[in-house]
């Protein structure tokens, strides 16, 4: 009846906790539909958060340029990179 088996090349698996209306409506739609809860999902992801119109990397781009000009931490990032780069960790593990 399903196609629940086939290979997902490239798919990561996740997790979802639906309140019980959703995981009824869901499953119902599934059935209806002759699809699977996660094709349905999916297809709800990338029909809302995946569409060209709603990407735009340009303006997202705009938004965030300068989000960390009023950082006073990281006036010295040189200095910063260096501390971070001095850390233990190679000691650690016995590699320096």
């Amino acid at each position: 009846m399903y196609a629940i088996h086939r290979q997902k090349i490239g798919m990561k698996r996740t997790q979802l906790y639906l309140d019980e209306e959703m995981a009824r409506t869901l499953a119902a739609l599934s059935r209806q539909k002759g699809t699977t809860v996660s094709d349905l999902v999916r297809e709800s992801v990338r029909d809302k958060y995946m569409s060209r119109k709603e990407m735009d990397k340009v303006s997202l781009a705009r938004q965030l340029s300068g989000i960390w000009r009023n950082r006073k931490d990281l006036r010295d990032i040189e200095g910063t990179i260096r501390r971070l780069r001095r850390g233990t960790r190679l000691r650690r593990f016995g590699l320096a």
